[in-house]
């Protein structure tokens, strides 16, 4: 009897991780089952040099466009907002834009061509229940193109609006603490917060001190550049970001230390 009840928490359990949330600004405004999101979306089979494989891979997906068509009840051309934000099961949450997200050539995988989604990486991970995926040979860097897996949820909005403390507030434009905060919204936020407001898949990197208040800045940039000379763990390497790159994100924290906001902190 306790088997079968271990059985059937793990089936409900996969049900409900086979359902695709859709929110704006924070607020779920539709939840589509993967089944019905497959029927609806015009499914089809594409082939692909997949990054994260590294091999040639054909699935059964939906273009992109009609899956946020399907969620927001509107052509993707049509969506109004500033910033999408494919959020995965384990807290990963990958920013992108909304004239990206439109071109053609997104699409959201729902399994191999025959059957379920084999196993990736040495970790042995399964991409599903849904895994955003990219058919144009322009499209595969993924520190450009979002390739999240295990995607639960797509949300439109303003991530200045929904964490507002992440903000380097108060400098002037062009100051190289903006450049930084582009590059943060775009290549850290995903997993990392600042202020606890971000991924949460790394530590935040703000509170209860900064990363530039208890490390050298010249091996802060060493580590964001290549974090395996240091200590392994999964975090990609960054070494497409050139040294200006570098200063904006130094710059970036360096404002940020100075306005820390922590309201869960022990007294």
């Amino acid at each position: 009897m306790r088997l079968c009840g271990v059985a059937v928490l793990l089936l409900a359990s996969l049900a409900q991780a086979a359902t695709l949330e859709f929110r704006r600004d924070g607020k779920v405004i539709k939840t589509i089952d993967g089944d019905k999101l497959e029927a609806a979306c015009g499914v089809r089979t594409i082939e692909i040099d997949d990054p994260y494989y590294e091999a040639r891979k054909q699935y059964r997906a939906c273009p992109l466009s009609a899956v946020l068509a399907q969620g927001f009840g509107a052509p993707a051309d049509k969506l109004e907002g500033v910033d999408v934000v494919f959020r995965a099961l384990d807290g990963y949450a990958r920013p992108s834009n909304l004239a990206r997200v439109r071109e053609d050539g997104g699409f959201v995988a729902f399994g191999e061509a025959k059957g379920p989604f084999g196993k990736m990486g040495p970790r042995g991970l399964d991409p599903g229940p849904f895994y955003v995926v990219w058919t144009k040979p322009d499209q595969r860097d993924a520190h450009v193109y979002p390739w999240p897996y295990q995607l639960a949820s797509i949300e439109i909005g303003d991530l200045a609006k929904e964490y507002p403390h992440i903000v380097p507030s108060g400098l002037p434009e062009g100051a190289p603490a903006w450049q930084g905060f582009a590059l943060f919204r775009e290549d850290c936020i995903a997993c990392h917060a600042i202020n606890r407001e971000g991924g949460k898949v790394g530590p935040d990197l703000n509170v209860p001190q900064s990363i530039v208040e208890y490390r050298p800045v010249e091996q802060v940039k060493a580590y964001v550049l290549n974090p395996t000379t240091f200590r392994y763990s999964n975090m990609p390497a960054h070494d497409y970001l050139k040294p200006a790159d570098l200063d904006a994100l130094i710059a970036y924290f360096t404002a940020m230390k100075d306005r820390k906001h922590d309201p869960g902190a022990q007294p």
